[in-house]
């Protein structure tokens, strides 16, 4: 049976756990509607994260992603509720989402949102010469 659009998010136990790292994925399919206009609105997302306990499934999230396409959102509410329904999956250390929206109007959008859980602190960068 074809994959379909969903809310559901899945996600597999993270496999190291004890270390801090961080995934990284791009996503530059993502569509929504204007709420205003009805217009396709399309975006790139950047999602990464330091998961704690557990790792977004990709499967999932591609569905997740694609259930967006006949809805009207703007688009600092739209990644604000990928944001926190990210969070909701797999209550990671860190993550920040940016959305970055094609052009519309002559207007370039990109939203830039972060979540941080409590008593985490970052690494600190290592420079090497």
């Amino acid at each position: 049976m074809p994959s379909q659009p969903s809310k559901i998010l899945e996600t597999f136990d993270n496999p190291n756990r004890e270390r801090d790292y961080t995934i990284q994925i791009r996503i530059p399919e993502f569509t929504c509607l204007c709420p205003k206009t009805g217009q396709p609105d399309f975006a790139v997302l950047y999602l990464d994260y330091v998961p704690e306990a557990s790792c977004l499934e990709l499967k999932a999230l591609k569905n997740y992603i694609w259930s967006f396409r006949n809805e009207g959102a703007f688009h600092e509410a739209v990644t604000n509720q990928i944001l926190n329904d990210f969070i909701a999956a797999c209550a990671p250390r860190f993550m920040r989402l940016r959305a970055e929206f094609n052009v519309r109007g002559g207007v370039y959008t990109q939203v830039v949102v972060e979540h941080r859980a409590p008593n985490w602190v970052a690494p600190q960068l290592v420079q090497l010469p």
